[in-house]
Parts: structure tokens; sequence; C-alpha cells
């Protein structure tokens, strides 16, 4: 697969929560008034001074191994404050989810069908029998956001890493 493929494949799964993830259920019934945007960016370790830190940069070429942050950012551009309000990300299929991200994230590992802590869920193993999910495994992450009063803004992030 080719490095510039995955850049693109990795913004645009990122885009298409804005247009397929948690609002498409609230647009089948009614227009919701929070708007989503979401992005990703690439993780670089420097050294400044003898000191590391993690900046964040657009990832014009990703390769196995780099971290990435996902984000996506909502706003409530309605009148009334929102509530039980559902984030949900797709993974790219070039990215697995970092074992950092797991802690109190949703994740489904089955397209999105069913939903749970990492632990708990099970697939199949190479040899048919079911087995304990891993990061690996992961298909979607999701987050219930309890209240968004009208204007407010927050965000919800995971990390990931590039297979």
């Amino acid at each position: 697969m080719k490095v510039s493929f995955i850049v693109k494949s990795l913004i645009g799964a990122t885009a298409m929560v804005a247009m397929a993830g948690p609002a498409l259920a609230a647009a089948q019934s009614a227009p919701s008034p929070v708007s989503l945007k979401g992005d990703v960016m690439l993780e670089k370790t420097v050294t400044e001074n003898g000191v590391s830190k993690v900046q964040l940069v657009e990832p014009k070429v990703v390769i196995p191994g780099d971290h990435l942050l996902f984000t996506t950012r909502y706003h409530n551009e309605g009148a009334q404050p929102v509530t039980n309000f559902v984030v949900t990300n797709p993974l790219p299929s070039a990215v697995v989810l970092s074992s950092e991200a797991v802690a109190g994230t949703e994740v489904s590992v089955d397209g999105g069908k069913t939903w749970g802590q990492l632990g708990s869920l099970k697939v199949a193993g190479s040899d048919g029998n079911a087995r304990v999910a891993t990061t690996a495994d992961v298909t979607h992450v999701r987050w219930t956001i309890p209240a968004i009063a009208p204007g407010a803004s927050g965000e919800v992030q995971y990390h990931g890493i590039v297979r």
C-alpha cells in the first residue's frame, strides 16, 4: 500500500465521522444541532536542548509504527442542550488502536454491531475458537457525551499506530 494512499485514507476516515458517524442516526429522525469536525495529526518526538517532547504535525507521509492522534471536535449550534450524544469513529484499516487509548473507551470489534470495553469482547481466533479481543481487532471507538449545552464545544480523541 502506498504511503500517500494511507495518509488520504486516514484523513478520509476522520471526515467520514462528520458525514456518517453519530449524526447519522439522528439525521434519520431529525437534524442534529451538533456539528462535528475530525482531524488526524502525526505525533513526532523531537529533542530540543537535550529534552524530548512530542509535537503534533500534519501527516504528509506516514510509515508503519508512526503514532497518530485522531480528534473529533463537536459544537452544539442549537438553542437547546443535547443529551447522551454519541460520537462514533471508525478506525482506518491501516491503523491499530493504541493501548493507551483503550482505558475508558467503548469499542467495537465487529464493525460497530456490538460495543463494550476491550477486555470484555471476544473474536474468533486463528484456530476458530473464541479469544479475548486485542487492540488490533478494534474496528470502531465511541463516546457518549452526557450533555452539550447550547453553544458549548468539546472534543474526543484516540491514539492509533500505523500498521
